[in-house]
């Protein structure tokens, strides 16, 4: 009896760890190169400190988020954007899985992100950026709950962007095209575009809590320099 007993607990907890390991997110990032990393903020920082944020928030975010990932078994993807493989490890460690960000525009490379992350098995997947320190574990949390009843969900930023997109993408099935294609990306209205999108689609869609991104001198003013540990 006892034997059984064990068997059927190895079982359920394979069974759930198969469940959960389903879930995804996706940190694009870049490494924090002087001079192009955080560009629009070098008149307000100096290359080096606009590329010091960079790194900063990037290591924040990570440490906000991990809760998240440990206590639900979600895998963790890091895309980045300059800089190599050799370099991303010795800054952030390897303990975590780099993939260089593919495409000519922000709207491939993120496609492409979540095309892969899907056939890897992933159903329910987050993409988020390193530009809002303000992503932690109840963002996340919230992103995969809204995916239960929707296929889309979207983190509004107070720029007109968006800092979190979400699909659920079951069967291994490709991200949706127009989510992605001839988006004005960097402008005030890429939010208001992918929702329009997504409708005309008939992409059900559920919309976070809105942050802020920190892009432009004017925004730093919501950067917490809170240190994550």
């Amino acid at each position: 009896m006892y034997h059984i007993l064990a068997m059927l607990t190895g079982l359920f907890r394979d069974l759930m760890h198969n469940q959960a390991a389903t879930k995804a997110v996706i940190l694009f990032t870049r490494f924090p190169v002087p001079g192009k990393a955080k560009t629009r903020l070098i008149g307000a920082l100096g290359a080096q400190g606009a590329a010091d944020l960079q790194k900063n928030m990037t290591q924040q975010i990570l440490c906000q988020i991990q809760p998240a990932l440990d206590r639900h078994n979600i895998q963790l993807f890091l895309y980045f954007y300059a800089g190599s493989h050799a370099q991303m490890t010795q800054w952030l460690g390897h303990q975590f899985t780099y993939y260089r960000q593919k495409g000519d525009n922000l709207g491939q490379r993120m496609q492409q992100a979540f095309n892969q992350t899907g056939k890897q098995g992933a159903e329910q997947i987050l993409l988020i950026g390193s530009d809002c320190p303000k992503i932690d574990e109840e963002i996340i949390l919230s992103g995969f709950a809204a995916l239960h009843d929707h296929q889309l969900t979207l983190g509004p930023a107070a720029d007109g962007g968006y800092y979190l997109i979400g699909l659920k993408l079951p069967n291994k099935q490709p991200a949706p095209e127009p989510l992605f294609r001839k988006i004005s990306w960097g402008s005030d209205t890429v939010l208001q575009q992918t929702v329009q999108r997504a409708k005309a689609a008939r992409i059900s869609c559920q919309l976070l809590s809105q942050l802020h991104d920190i892009d432009r001198p004017e925004d730093l003013v919501y950067l917490d320099h809170h240190t994550c540990s």
